[in-house]
């Protein structure tokens, strides 16, 4: 499997120095500040690492909550995310605590809010306060999962569409006691979208394994035990080691990853200490 340009991207003239994580996928953006103005080159540059290494992490970054903003921005359009609290006064600012009495539960590998009609580009996160050891996310390259892949499931998947829904954030909502007409009217404004199982990313025309276990629901027009059993096949994928990295956090560490290209895992081995993030996440495109 050869990775995306590696080589080539690494000889360019870049204004910040890289340290891959691993030999496929993430890499650490070093020498850089983000409180700073950046020009449009460095922009640029950003966003081609993240092309490169799928996701891509900063350290020491002490940012205000409109310079998390500001920064992300320059990537696209903000979402507000309609199922889970945001910072006061800011509704693009995703806040995600654990603590003794809200267990992580973002443990399960996941391409995020799949279960829109036009998803995420990308997440970028901010650690605000973590535990001293633990707390680690995991993220798996999608692109190298698809060419890992038989030839003969290969062709088996082209042209496959799965159907993708909300499906836990409504059962927590039911558990927090929404009524019957709050639920109907999210139903409706988040019908469940059918995304290509094998979908191309829009820049780098990879070919990418879109399909999650948080999110996916079925293979539309398969048989049900036949649809589960490929679906199982490919979730299996992302916990591939060869296709993965591990980040270790610190206070005001950043990570910014490619929703199109590769999943995560936020590892919850950290209970009952505190781990407290915040997320903005930028709008993609309608997966093809």
């Amino acid at each position: 499997m050869k990775n995306f340009n590696f080589e080539n991207f690494e000889n360019l003239d870049l204004p910040f120095k890289i340290n891959r994580l691993s030999p496929n996928i993430g890499a650490e953006l070093l020498d850089i500040d983000l409180r700073q103005d950046l020009d449009e080159k460095t922009y640029k540059s950003i966003y081609q690492a993240l092309l490169t290494y799928k996701v891509i992490f900063f350290r020491e970054q002490n940012l205000t909550t409109e310079q998390h903003l500001k920064f992300a921005k320059n990537f696209g359009e903000l979402e507000v995310h309609p199922f889970a609290p945001h910072k006061e006064g800011f509704p693009e600012v995703l806040c995600i605590t654990h603590n003794e009495k809200n267990k992580g539960r973002e443990n399960t590998w996941h391409s995020d809010v799949t279960w829109r009609e036009i998803p995420s580009l990308g997440s970028i996160l901010r650690m605000i306060e973590g535990p001293q050891v633990g707390g680690d996310t995991l993220f798996s390259d999608m692109c190298m999962a698809y060419e890992g892949l038989p030839d003969e499931i290969k062709e088996k998947l082209e042209g496959a569409i799965a159907v993708h829904d909300f499906a836990g954030f409504r059962k927590r909502l039911i558990q927090d006691g929404k009524s019957n007409e709050e639920i109907e009217t999210l139903n409706k404004q988040f019908p469940c979208p059918e995304h290509p199982v094998i979908r191309t990313h829009p820049d780098t025309k990879q070919k990418v394994i879109y399909v999650n276990k948080a999110f996916t629901q079925y293979i539309k027009g398969w048989d049900k035990e036949e649809s589960s059993a490929m679906l199982n096949f490919l979730y299996a994928q992302a916990a591939i080691p060869e296709y993965q990295c591990r980040f270790v956090w610190e206070k005001d560490s950043i990570a910014f990853w490619d929703n199109r290209a590769c999943q995560h895992y936020a590892v919850s081995d950290y209970w009952p200490q505190l781990r407290r993030v915040e997320r903005v996440t930028v709008i993609g495109d309608r997966p093809y």
